[in-house]
């Protein structure tokens, strides 16, 4: 059963930390220019073996699986992650790429594995390839699946957290509850990650106002979270070092202020120095909508994370889509002059 009341266990009991607990989160701050604050030390009971081999198969080495992956590997974790054309993806320095359907030596060997991959109509595709060879890894310690905040379903704008019973309404929602609850019964700690929408260097609203096909859709009162890239790679590498075995955990990883899709237009075409582009009111934007999008703006929740950030003894480094959106254009601005981003005043 997943153990998604995460409210009296939310605080582990305050006590000195291990020396052995520290460095590779403070490595993580290193590698990632600072992305995360942390509260305290790895959570009471997680994992802290120095020693003890930590080997991570990311599934599906994409825009945030890469990320994970560098967050592990700066924690001394080995790491490898497959894609389905690894001859066109070029992996980070010292993290392995492989085929997907190459992964069998991989799966057999990782401690922890992390899937990224969308489920597909037929079901979730690592499961169908990997699913028995996971189950009985003896390796195996722990597994981490990226699914949805999209499985609370329609909420008419009221809250959920990691204690709302989930409620999805499509059949894509669906089929990832469904991959939720596969991923449970591996016998290993297993954590489920419900993800709001992404952003990040390079998937952020300026890229759109640069190009001058951005939109601005009001729908007053349709407010959703967001979640930086970084921030993501940050909670599950706190929640693979805090596993405890067999533990089965939800994590919502959305931000501390839901907002209109258009205030956020607003805010980046305000840092860009640009006008935003015009109000189109909803029911106008419908008609051009793909069935995903009419889907996404049938739907309106608001996510709490407070639990999430609790439990793994963070804060989100960029709790608003401001920070977020300043951290990208200063980003940018350290790449335009040659610097990296520990470079930074």
């Amino acid at each position: 059963m997943l153990d998604a009341t995460l409210g009296a266990a939310a605080t582990p009991l305050p006590r000195k930390p291990d020396r052995a607990e520290r460095p590779g989160i403070r490595r993580l701050h290193r590698a990632n220019g600072g992305m995360i604050e942390h509260t305290g030390s790895t959570p009471a009971g997680g994992e802290t073996r120095s020693d003890s081999p930590r080997r991570l198969l990311v599934f599906g080495l994409g825009y945030t699986g890469t990320a994970i992956a560098g967050a592990a590997q700066a924690a001394e974790f080995t790491v490898a992650g497959t894609s389905r054309d690894p001859g066109e993806r070029r992996a980070p320095a010292g993290i392995r790429l492989l085929p997907f359907d190459a992964a069998a030596p991989e799966v057999a060997r990782a401690t922890h594995v992390l899937a990224t991959i969308p489920v597909g109509e037929g079901g979730d595709l690592v499961l169908d390839r990997y699913g028995p060879a996971l189950a009985a890894s003896e390796a195996l310690r722990w597994a981490g699946y990226l699914s949805t905040t999209g499985v609370y379903g329609d909420r008419n704008g009221e809250w959920v957290d990691e204690e709302t019973e989930p409620r999805p309404a499509s059949p894509r929602t669906r089929r990832r509850r469904a991959a939720e609850l596969a991923w449970s019964d591996l016998p290993c700690a297993v954590d489920l990650f419900r993800v709001a929408g992404i952003y990040g260097p390079g998937r952020s609203p300026f890229e759109a106002l640069r190009a001058g096909t951005a939109h601005r859709i009001i729908k007053p009162g349709h407010q959703f979270g967001r979640i930086h890239r970084d921030d993501i790679a940050a909670a599950v590498l706190a929640a693979m070092v805090s596993a405890q075995p067999g533990a089965k955990r939800v994590f919502n990883l959305s931000d501390d202020e839901p907002a209109e899709a258009a205030t956020v237009t607003e805010e980046a075409a305000r840092l860009l120095g640009i006008a935003p582009p015009p109000a189109t009111p909803f029911a106008d934007a419908v008609p051009g909508m793909s069935a995903m999008g009419r889907s996404f703006w049938s739907e309106n929740r608001k996510v709490d994370s407070r639990k999430t950030q609790a439990r793994l003894g963070l804060r989100w480094r960029y709790p608003t889509y401001r920070e977020g959106l300043r951290a990208i254009l200063a980003a940018e601005g350290c790449e335009q002059r040659g610097e990296g981003p520990g470079q930074q005043a």
